[in-house]
Order: structure tokens, then C-alpha cells, then sequence
């Protein structure tokens, strides 16, 4: 009898400590599905849930005046804050574009086109919170490499407004931010 009550006593130790290790490991998959998710905007138009980027280039009259003009619209409520860099893929030096930054719903940025040169790769970070954004610790991060070969070009700053504005809203109509 007492044999009985010891065993008895074994496996409830042996059954908590496996639905402990469970327990861990269900937040230990849960902290890992959380971790940040990273994808290649390849167009000058990017959309999925909570967010939408639109490229396009003011052109001047010459070539090395010319401006690339990203505007980035967010979900506040998914991704209220934002920081954008600049990559060189080779050296890994940084240039920063856009300090992390609060999203009403969305930014525009305006960069030299002579800046791809040196740091070709932009990265849009996007955070869930201000202690993430501060961090670096973002949720999603939209790369690209280079300016987007699609990414129309303008000498009227009235119709690149009014192509960002049109692109933007067809990106949020298929996932893009609500």
C-alpha cells in the first residue's frame, strides 16, 4: 500500500513536470511565431496586411537632381511606429533614412536617387511598439534592392502626387492598410 502511494506519488511528479515542459514550450513557440518576419518588396508597389509602400521618382533637369519619393502607409493599430534605412549589402554600413517614427497613417520620403549608390538596399522597418522601435526589434521588415525597375518616373510633382495617391489606394483596396 505505501509502494502504491509512492508510485502514485512518481507519476503525478513525472505528469506536472511534462505539462510544465509543455507549458515552456508552448510560449517558447509562441515568442518564436512572434519573431520578426522579413520580405522582398521586388514593385514599386508593395501591400499586404497593415501596410502599403508606393516608389516613385521626381525627375529634375538633370540626372543627378533626381528624387525618389517612398510613401509608406500603415495601419497605426498594427504598426504604429517605423524606421526606414539605407544597406550596403557589401560593407554593411547604414545610412539612416527616417528615425523610428509614430504613423498617423502615412510618410512620405524623399531621397536623393545619388544615395542607391552607396547604400543601394532600403529597408522599411515596421514595430509594434516604441520600446521595439527603439530597439530595432521589428515586426515586419520590406526590403528592396536597388530602386524598383517598374517605379514610374515624373517631371510634374502634380501627377507623381496624384500616381502615389492612386497606387496607394489600389494597394490598400487588395490588403494593404485599412
Amino acid at each position: 500500500m505505501i509502494a502504491d502511494v509512492a508510485r502514485c506519488a512518481r507519476w503525478q511528479r513525472a505528469l506536472r513536470n511534462l505539462l510544465v515542459s509543455l507549458a515552456v514550450l508552448g510560449c517558447t513557440t509562441s515568442a518564436a511565431s512572434a519573431e520578426v518576419r522579413t520580405e522582398h518588396g521586388s514593385s514599386d508597389v508593395y501591400a499586404a496586411p497593415g501596410i502599403g509602400i508606393v516608389w516613385a521618382i521626381e525627375r529634375s533637369a538633370s540626372e543627378a537632381d533626381a528624387t525618389v519619393v517612398i510613401r509608406i502607409a500603415a495601419d497605426p493599430a498594427m504598426y504604429p511606429w517605423l524606421a526606414v534605412r539605407g544597406v550596403n549589402p557589401f560593407t554593411k554600413g547604414e545610412n539612416v533614412l527616417l528615425q523610428p517614427t509614430v504613423v498617423e497613417r502615412s510618410v512620405d520620403l524623399r531621397i536623393p536617387r545619388a544615395r542607391f549608390a552607396d547604400h543601394p538596399k532600403t529597408e522599411v522597418g515596421l514595430y509594434a511598439t516604441q520600446d521595439a522601435a527603439r530597439s530595432g526589434a521589428a515586426t515586419l521588415t520590406v526590403f528592396y534592392l536597388g530602386v524598383p525597375d517598374t517605379t514610374p518616373e515624373f517631371v510634374d510633382r502634380a501627377k507623381l502626387e496624384a500616381s502615389l495617391t492612386e497606387r496607394m489606394a489600389r494597394a490598400r483596396a487588395a490588403k494593404g492598410p485599412q
